[in-house]
């Protein structure tokens, strides 16, 4: 009699995960997409070289992920991202006290436009995404925006590869 009732519970526990399930949750659109290829993403501001640091960090954040495989080139893909730095800019936000013209911490931010496309052609989904940090001033603020870039690339491919991989 204890057994049955064991059975039982046990039996009513496990039916009531039926509709659950593990692995990814993709987009409806992106359902059939299981290979992304990633070229060098555009870049439209005055910046030089900053292409190369946000396409390898998106790409290594997608590696990270695991909802799709990254393939070498657009023959071998299901699908291809392609994406331009629309703008990259500082914001103070916070000044020196008594002079607020001068600031000792900046915002930075990072706005990419991305499209996905299939390899018949047909455009999956596109969007536009921005990623952000903040850094403290010292002596040069060229160079410590250039060392807070990497960070607001990587809270740019981490946003990214959520909409890509989870639709949101």
């Amino acid at each position: 009699m204890k057994n049955l009732l064991v059975c039982g519970l046990a039996a009513l526990l496990v039916s009531g995960c039926a509709g659950y399930h593990l692995g990814s949750s993709k987009p409806y659109q992106l359902r059939n997409v299981r290979s992304i290829a990633v070229p060098t993403f555009k870049n439209q501001t005055l910046i030089p070289r900053v292409e190369v640091l946000v396409t390898d960090t998106v790409i290594k954040q997608l590696q990270q992920d695991g909802t799709y495989r990254i393939a070498s080139g657009d023959e071998t893909a299901d699908a291809t991202l392609k994406a331009e730095i629309v703008s990259i800019g500082r914001t103070p936000a916070r000044s020196v006290r008594g002079n607020v013209l001068a600031t000792t911490e900046f915002n930075l931010g990072l706005t990419v436009r991305y499209s996905l496309i299939g390899a018949d052609g047909q455009l999956l989904t596109t969007g536009q995404i921005s990623g952000g940090t903040s850094f403290f001033v010292s002596a040069d603020v060229v160079t410590d925006e250039r060392q807070a870039l990497p960070l607001a690339t990587e809270d740019l491919a981490k946003r990214l590869t959520s909409q890509l991989s989870e639709g949101w």
